[in-house]
């Protein structure tokens, strides 16, 4: 920003205040300039007066409107700066609890992804059940295997293999269990099961984590998490 200290410019009070205006909503002005600008419109004060007309003198609450003119936009000015900084520091907080989901194994309700490795499937059988079933479909919700698990229990590790105990193809599978009570089906529900989350990112709504084979799955669909390192 510069001044025209010029003795044949006259600057009045109207126009020192359109100058003070124009100079700070200037979108290009930088506002490290801006915060720290306060000598200069002094000097543009001091111009003033030494250009302005004897006979019509500025009015002194004319120079206290300019101080306050200016004064609001340097602490508007302030006031952006720390919003700013603070946003940074929400999202840095934001990408930290994000990191935090990385790695770990979460148990989901969401197809799951087979290339071979074992899968964890929780037990989830009705109580007092005396046997169950686990029931595995492939993504044209074919079934293509169907075993015995155990009842109680945490989990139940599905090999990948089919009624014939050979092994099923890379691909993305879902699971069901069947619970039994004297040879008679009392329910069928979803079973969940764990996956390694690879990805953390934020959704519309809510966190979105993506498991194996680029699966995404809603924070919402996870009902527990532990430490893959741990067996």
């Amino acid at each position: 920003m510069t001044v025209d200290t010029q003795s044949s410019v006259s600057l009045t009070p109207s126009t020192a205040t359109s100058v003070s205006s124009n100079v700070t909503t200037n979108e290009d002005t930088d506002t490290s300039v801006i915060s720290s600008d306060f000598e200069t419109f002094l000097l543009m004060l001091t111009t003033q007066l030494e250009n302005q007309d004897p006979l019509n003198p500025i009015e002194s609450q004319d120079f206290a409107v300019q101080l306050a003119t200016f004064s609001g936009v340097e602490q508007q000015v302030l006031t952006n700066d720390l919003l700013e900084n603070l946003t940074g520091a929400l999202g840095a907080s934001d990408l930290a609890q994000l990191a935090g989901w990385v790695g770990m194994e979460a148990r989901v309700n969401a197809p799951a992804y087979f290339d071979g490795t074992p899968i964890d499937i929780a037990i989830s059988a009705d109580p007092g059940s005396d046997s169950a079933q686990l029931v595995v479909r492939d993504t044209y919700g074919r079934e293509v295997s169907r075993e015995e698990i155990p009842t109680i229990g945490d989990t139940f590790s599905w090999a990948g293999t089919d009624d014939s105990g050979d092994p099923l193809s890379t691909g993305t599978y879902t699971f069901e269990i069947v619970s039994i009570n004297q040879g008679s089906q009392t329910s069928v529900q979803p079973a969940l099961h764990y996956a390694k989350v690879s990805e953390a990112r934020v959704g519309v709504d809510e966190t979105e984590l993506v498991i194996g084979g680029g699966i995404v799955v809603p924070s919402s669909q996870v009902t527990a998490l532990r430490d893959a390192s741990v067996p």
